[in-house]
C-alpha cells in the first residue's frame, strides 16, 4: 500500500517559478518533485503559489501538496545555453534544416570538418540522416541543398525558452495555466 501512495504522488511535481513568477524553463519544464518542493518550504526559500489537494502527513501535522511554487530569490539565467544535442535540437525546433523532417535526427556539420568546419553553435545544424547521408562531406551549397531558415547561429538562452513553448508537454496541472504561456491553439 506504501509503494502505490508513494507513486502516486510522483503524479504530483511542482511547476517552480522565479522571483518574477515566470517558469524557470519552459523546456524542460522547470519541475521539482514533491520532495524537492516540501523541502524547499520548510527551508523558506520558496513560496507557495498553489496547491494539490493531495496531501502528506506526519504523526502530528498534515500538509497539502505544493503545485505551483516560487523562488524567494530571482535567479537570473544565463545569457547562452550550453552547446547540447537536445539544445541544437530545441533551437532548430526538432526538425531537419535541409527537408523539414522530425525523425531519425543527427547533427551535420554545414561546413564539414573535413573542409575545415568547426564544431560550434555557427557550424551545426539537425538533420535528419538521409540529408545527412545525401550531404555527405559537401557544404550545403555543394550539394544543392539550402538551409531553410538560413544560417545556424548561437541562440540565447531566451530564444531557446521561446522554442520551447512550441512543445508543451502532455500534461499541465490546471494550477500552471495562469504561468504558462504556450504557443498553442485556445479553446473557444
Amino acid at each position: 500500500m506504501y509503494h502505490d501512495h508513494a507513486r502516486h504522488l510522483e503524479n504530483c511535481p511542482a511547476l517552480v517559478l522565479n522571483a518574477d513568477y515566470t517558469p524557470l524553463s519552459y523546456y524542460p519544464l522547470s519541475l521539482w518533485n514533491w520532495q524537492t518542493a516540501v523541502k524547499a518550504m520548510f527551508l523558506e526559500r520558496v513560496d507557495v503559489v498553489a496547491h494539490y489537494e493531495r496531501e502528506v502527513h506526519s504523526p502530528s501535522a498534515a500538509l497539502k501538496l505544493p503545485s505551483v511554487i516560487a523562488l524567494r530569490q530571482y535567479v537570473k539565467p544565463s545569457e547562452y545555453p550550453a552547446f547540447t544535442r537536445f539544445n541544437l535540437f530545441l533551437r532548430d525546433k526538432f526538425a531537419c534544416v535541409y527537408c523539414g523532417d522530425t525523425k531519425d535526427l543527427t547533427f551535420d556539420h554545414v561546413i564539414p570538418r573535413a573542409q575545415g568546419g568547426r564544431t560550434s553553435w555557427e557550424n551545426v545544424a539537425t538533420a535528419c540522416a538521409p540529408c545527412n547521408l545525401k550531404k555527405g562531406g559537401r557544404t550545403p551549397r555543394q550539394a544543392q541543398m539550402p538551409i531553410f531558415g538560413g544560417e545556424p547561429i548561437r541562440p540565447t538562452s531566451w530564444q531557446l525558452q521561446d522554442h520551447g513553448r512550441a512543445f508543451p508537454p502532455g500534461h499541465l496541472h490546471e494550477s500552471w495555466h495562469d504561468y504558462l504561456y504556450w504557443d498553442v491553439e485556445l479553446d473557444p
